[in-house]
């Protein structure tokens, strides 16, 4: 709960600072570093060491913005948040950065797996249907998980509806076993 708090405020604050052309690459760079850094280790390892200075640590995360091309101003962000320790908030800074994002656009993030490939009609008529229930544009991520047997997992915000046979089945075996 603190850590997701933070994130927020540290977000909040990066998303004041930009103008409006450098929100898209400064979302799409603070992504990439989040990801870089839950998946790994030894980059984790480096930031939350006290054997490494500072400025090590700032070179580490400034050589890895200039590689994905982040604007300018987010490497004096992650130069700040190594000062205040905080780079290993990170990847939940750039998740409230992009909800800071969306919520500006007004657009809603939607995760939608299902159990085989959806074709492109049944995509377009799910994003239309979200658009409307929802009643703003949606930004759909689709995946495909055999597991599910058949079905819709869709996840908005943190909020998720499972109409998949294996999730059904969960519930029941979950009822079931409660009595």
């Amino acid at each position: 709960m603190i850590k997701s708090s933070v994130a927020r405020r540290y977000a909040k604050a990066l998303f004041e600072l930009l103008d409006a052309k450098s929100i898209e690459p400064t979302r799409a760079g603070l992504t990439e570093l989040g990801r870089i850094l839950s998946g790994t280790a030894s980059l984790k390892h480096v930031l939350a060491s006290p054997v490494f200075s500072l400025n090590e640590k700032r070179e580490v995360l400034s050589a890895l913005s200039r590689r994905l091309n982040c604007p300018p101003i987010v490497d004096r962000f992650l130069a700040q948040l190594v000062k205040k320790n905080r780079a290993g908030c990170l990847p939940e800074i750039a998740d409230a950065f992009a909800a800071l994002v969306d919520q500006a656009k007004g657009t809603q993030q939607v995760a939608i797996t299902s159990a085989a490939t959806l074709s492109a009609a049944q995509q377009n008529d799910l994003r239309t249907r979200l658009r409307t229930l929802l009643g703003r544009e949606v930004d759909l991520t689709f995946q495909t998980e055999p597991s599910l047997l058949s079905g819709l997992r869709i996840r908005i915000g943190s909020t998720v509806f499972d109409s998949t046979v294996r999730g059904r089945m969960t519930a029941l075996q979950t009822f079931l076993t409660k009595e």
